[in-house]
């Protein structure tokens, strides 16, 4: 194939004016449709990892990479084994809490929710919480207080706002004359925050963990601690080395254990888009093939020609291949130069068509985001255009092989 000669001869045959301009349209066609699915594929991958990126980091930001705990008695030093944790090298940092699930009450309202004891002076090392403030401020959070942080919507459905009050009950109970009692307290909000999950903004709030360790009968306990790693893919093997480097016994979850099946069917969803796409790729691949045969059968006489110089098969297959291999090549370039550009600029590309238009593709209070995020990877473009070209490739053997079968007397016999 890279021969000279079947090198020269391919290339001259893509290159030359056909007798046929059918052929030259089906070769043009094909090599656009090679290069309008690799961009569709491209630009849509890149907008699905945008989009996973911006879930998995407000996942994230609130909750934490790894856990160890002890939900039994508690941890009574917590601050040295905050301090063993962050001697690893993998850890950014660690923070304690406290973990409540609780029901709040409001004015006949009630709702469920996870309230999470933290320390605000030491909460940054772990969770983006003091981004997503919408009122008020973490460090409202102060011990024997009794203030809490509530998510927006949250907030909204118990009809409370910021300066309000909330009843608190939790799995602890008391003894009283009358029987058995659910602990309740009431907390003063202070703030409200947004992640734009609703997980966080429907369902947790956040409050001073001696107010969390008071009310779970941790005394000055922590449940556990949270970690945050520089690699967070590395959550499950860092999270069992550090449990192992510990003198004591704790319980160790991952990131990856609690979100489990939302990040595999987010996983599940960009494997079959992929797997859709690349079929617009290999419907515009095969299209070679048609174009191939006809190729052949214009050429027949010059195959036979050829052949009678002493050209081998061997190379009379060879000079299709090239130019089969030519149209994908192009196709496949241009596809990923384009694809590039475009997922690199979606964002900006899109405002301009709202402007335009005047409408939102993403409504800000439904989605939470209001710009279509774009992330290109070099993996998903490498696999991308090393795909189509070799379907491009693959799709040049069996016209190529029919060209490297003919005869030449009888290619020659009504000439």
């Amino acid at each position: 194939m890279f021969h000279p000669l079947p090198l020269f001869v391919g290339l001259r045959y893509t290159r030359a004016k056909r007798r046929n301009h059918f052929i030259s349209f089906i070769s043009l066609i094909s090599m656009l449709g090679i290069m309008l699915g690799i961009i569709a594929l491209i630009v849509v991958l890149s907008v699905m990892n945008g989009f996973h990126k911006e879930i998995q980091e407000r996942i994230l930001g609130m909750a934490s990479h790894a856990t160890l705990s002890d939900p039994q008695g508690g941890i009574s030093d917590w601050a040295g084994l905050v301090e063993q944790v962050r001697a690893h090298p993998q850890v950014v940092g660690a923070a304690p809490y406290v973990e409540i699930e609780s029901m709040l009450m409001n004015a006949g309202r009630t709702s469920a929710a996870i309230l999470r004891g933290i320390l605000p002076d030491q909460e940054d090392a772990v969770s983006d919480l003091r981004r997503d403030m919408l009122l008020g401020s973490v460090e409202d959070l102060r011990a024997d207080a009794f203030n809490i942080i509530l998510g927006s919507e949250l907030a909204a459905v118990l009809g409370i706002g910021v300066g309000d009050k909330v009843t608190v009950v939790t799995p602890q109970v008391n003894a009283t004359p009358v029987g058995v009692m659910p602990r309740l307290k009431a907390f003063n909000v202070v703030g409200l925050f947004e992640v734009g999950m609703a997980d966080y903004d429907r369902g947790a709030g956040f409050m001073h963990m001696a107010d969390a360790a008071r009310l779970m009968r941790l005394g000055n306990n922590a449940e556990g601690v949270r970690i945050k790693l520089e690699d967070m893919f590395q959550a499950p093997l860092v999270a069992r080395e550090i449990a192992y480097s510990l003198d004591a016994m704790y319980q160790v979850s991952d990131w990856t254990q609690a979100h489990r099946n939302f990040f595999a069917a987010l996983r599940t969803e960009k494997r079959m888009m992929t797997i859709i796409l690349f079929l617009i790729v290999a419907v515009a691949a095969f299209n070679i093939v048609s174009t191939l045969v006809m190729v052949v059968t214009d050429k027949q006489a010059d195959i036979a020609v050829l052949r009678t110089l002493g050209a081998s098969p061997a190379r009379i297959m060879a000079i299709f291949m090239v130019q089969g291999t030519a149209i994908g090549f192009a196709g496949t370039l241009l596809g990923v130069i384009g694809g590039v550009l475009l997922g690199w600029n979606v964002e900006p590309i899109v405002a301009s068509i709202e402007g335009f238009f005047g409408v939102h593709f993403l409504d800000p209070s439904i989605y939470y985001i209001s710009a279509l995020p774009s992330d290109v990877r070099a993996a998903d473009v490498l696999r991308i255009g090393g795909g189509a070209f070799l379907m491009s490739v693959f799709a040049t053997l069996y016209p190529a092989w029919r060209a490297s079968r003919t005869d030449p007397a009888e290619a020659l016999r009504y000439e």
